[in-house]
């Protein structure tokens, strides 16, 4: 089940990195890790709609009326408007898989951003519409006849972290996460929490308290304690 938006609206404004830490308190893997923003500046925040790919293997040749032609890429007419693309090509940094037709195409369909475990192209044209692109690498390389559409919708795992349609995708400057619909509330109010602590902490260190002293006031080693006593209070009275 895809969380409501004002759960996702919740874990956009907390970021990444307050997210991260919410997930931390709960004992769940999160990060993708070597994922990191092509386009300064650009957040994304949304469901999730998993795509892998597959290495062509060096047997199966294009022939030369075309004929053996593998398409990489048509999948994108079919993603709701409103998801997040992720790309699983298994971090290659030997051909792409996301280019400025797809962002055309992508930006079109009301498709919010792409995360890529592999390699994008065309950073220029991308930077320039400002699409929301987060990838493991760059290389001009066309994945044409050396990659293709392995599933589309299915679950994927980048490096040990499972990303599932309706999950939430989350990338700003800092790199890119999934939180697990099933935990998509939860990880929000113990975001929020997080937030408001190291805010009240700077405030703090602002006004001239010591930083471990602010910290200790502020319940900085486990920030989301509050929220949990709030939320036993309000289930039992």
């Amino acid at each position: 089940m895809t969380p409501d938006g004002s759960t996702v609206d919740r874990l956009a404004v907390a970021g990444t990195a307050a997210v991260s830490d919410a997930m931390d308190s709960l004992g769940i893997r999160c990060v993708l890790s070597g994922i990191v923003p092509r386009v300064p500046g650009a957040r994304v925040c949304g469901p999730a709609f998993p795509v892998a790919y597959r290495p062509i293997a060096l047997s199966e040749p294009t022939r030369a009326d075309g004929s053996g032609f593998r398409g990489a890429a048509n999948y994108l007419d079919d993603v709701p408007a409103g998801s997040v693309v992720v790309v699983d090509n298994a971090g290659s940094t030997s051909c792409t898989t996301w280019g400025s037709l797809l962002t055309l195409l992508a930006t079109k369909r009301g498709v919010l951003g792409t995360v890529l475990h592999g390699s994008a192209r065309d950073i220029a044209e991308i930077r320039a519409k400002g699409y929301p692109l987060f990838s493991t690498g760059l290389t001009m390389v066309s994945g044409k006849n050396r990659v293709e559409l392995d599933s589309v919708g299915l679950p994927i795992d980048i490096l040990g972290t499972r990303v599932r349609s309706g999950d939430v995708v989350l990338a700003d400057d800092s790199g890119a996460l999934v939180v697990p619909a099933a935990h998509a509330a939860e990880v929000a109010a113990r975001a929020e929490r997080v937030v408001a602590t190291e805010r009240g902490i700077a405030a703090a260190v602002d006004e001239g308290v010591r930083l471990d002293r602010a910290r200790a006031i502020h319940g900085y080693a486990t920030p989301w304690r509050e929220w949990d006593k709030d939320s036993r209070g309000a289930d039992s009275g």
